[in-house]
């Protein structure tokens, strides 16, 4: 028995000294990249995430690092200019030589990073709803797909408020015009005939919405009820709510339903008008679970403020890194090929409850959620689904109804179920 007992704290000591010599020997940090407008127009939206993922990285070191290695944030300013976001993935990969990217907001941003990454096999998690319409082996899309937000939102306007007219109001980019195709041709297949449906694009930080509200409010002239799905981005989004309160339109006249919008851009504005209008997103601040009330108060413990309010894209990359982390540890390495299949299959708390599961297309199931704005800035949750799973290839047009993505089955983002063959990458992809 002291034999035994000498040997078991004899290898209970080798360990340690193992452990102790690990984190002596690793002279080089593992490298994160942030990857975020901190100025231009997507700053109001993107600030906060470079802050969320600090705190994430400074948490993971305090409890004990990655693989017995100092986590390293490396932080770089794409400044809302698409270009540069792609000069400065490259910068990241080949300069700083980080082992993972955390970052964009915007699809054309992404569509600009993403070439960078599959020349250089980089790895990116992308935190934001986006088209869909793609599936590229470098990036994990953590954020919304549009049957995870887009198509839910327009059931309940048709469902629950009885709809009749729609308005899609986007900025003028890939994620909006992409999204709106689907919409409208999801809206033709429920019967919306084409004339009942409006769409108008804008550029990014657009200020003048006068004449944009007055034609919504004119669909309404015949007593139909009509409803805005807005996939309006950035602070454009400041103008629009402001010109709408100032023609007095309620959301008793003529809800909006947001893609973009949520508590880190209503806390910039004069909300007590907009009370009644929605967002769909896949989480709310107000969710009412334990493991939001511990992230909220990490959240302003870190960020020395209690009035920051946290969102969905946070969320976000908080399933990210967390998957990420716990690829890595199983994995015993950050090598991006034996990380890009270790993610597969990982599985990680929601903050809204539920559990997130990384599926073979490099999108997360994810529950919807359709929130009711507060005077205070805040969400009511409305409506909620169980965790749907993320779709790379929407139903509800053609050419993509016949693609799916599985990274483990077919080693192929654009399969073509019909052909049983992997389709070669279009402009669009």
């Amino acid at each position: 028995m002291t034999y035994r007992l000498l040997s078991t704290l004899s290898a209970a000591a080798l360990l340690a000294a193992g452990a102790a010599a690990a984190q002596e020997t690793c002279e080089d940090p593992i490298k994160v990249g942030i990857l975020h407008s901190l100025s231009g127009t997507m700053a109001i939206s993107e600030t906060t995430l470079k802050d969320v993922m600090l705190m994430l990285i400074e948490r993971q070191n305090e409890a004990g690092g990655l693989l017995g290695c100092e986590i390293e944030a490396v932080v770089v300013d794409p400044a809302s200019d698409w270009p540069l976001f792609a000069e400065k993935a490259r910068e990241l990969i080949e300069t700083h030589e980080v082992d993972v990217i955390f970052g964009n907001w915007t699809s054309v941003s992404r569509k600009s990073v993403l070439p960078v990454l599959e020349e250089l096999n980089g790895l990116l998690f992308y935190p934001v709803q986006y088209e869909g319409e793609e599936s590229s082996r470098n990036v994990f899309y953590t954020g919304a797909a549009p049957n995870q937000q887009a198509i839910p939102a327009v059931d309940y306007f048709l469902e629950e408020l009885g709809v009749e007219k729609f308005a899609l109001l986007g900025t003028d980019y890939v994620y909006p015009r992409t999204t709106n195709n689907i919409l409208e041709q999801y809206l033709l297949d429920a019967g919306i005939p084409q004339e009942n449906i409006f769409v108008n694009y804008t550029p990014f930080g657009q200020s003048d919405w006068s004449t944009i509200v007055s034609d919504v409010v004119e669909l309404s002239s015949d007593g139909s009820q009509v409803g805005v799905i807005s996939t309006i981005n950035g602070d454009a989004n400041v103008g629009f709510y402001k010109e709408l309160a100032a023609q007095g339109v309620s959301a008793d006249d003529i809800p909006v339903v947001a893609f973009s919008v949520g508590e880190e851009e209503l806390s910039g504005l004069d909300t007590s008008d907009l009370e009644g209008h929605l967002a769909a997103w896949n989480y709310f601040m107000s969710a009412d679970t334990p493991e939001n009330d511990e992230f909220i108060e990490a959240w302003h413990a870190f960020i020395g403020d209690d009035a920051r309010v946290t969102n969905d894209p946070m969320e976000a990359h908080y399933i990210g890194f967390n998957m990420w982390v716990q690829a890595v540890e199983e994995a015993g390495t950050t090598d991006i090929d034996t990380i890009i299949d270790t993610m597969v299959g990982q599985t990680y708390p929601n903050l809204t409850g539920g559990t997130a599961e990384m599926l073979p297309n490099h999108h997360l199931s994810k529950p919807v959620l359709i929130g009711e704005i507060r005077a205070d800035g805040q969400f009511d949750i409305i409506s909620e689904t169980e965790p749907v799973p993320g779709d790379a290839w929407t139903d509800f047009l053609p050419e993509s109804a016949v693609l799916d993505s599985n990274w483990i089955e077919w080693d192929c983002g654009m399969y073509n179920t019909e052909t049983q063959t992997c389709v070669q990458r279009t402009s669009n992809y």
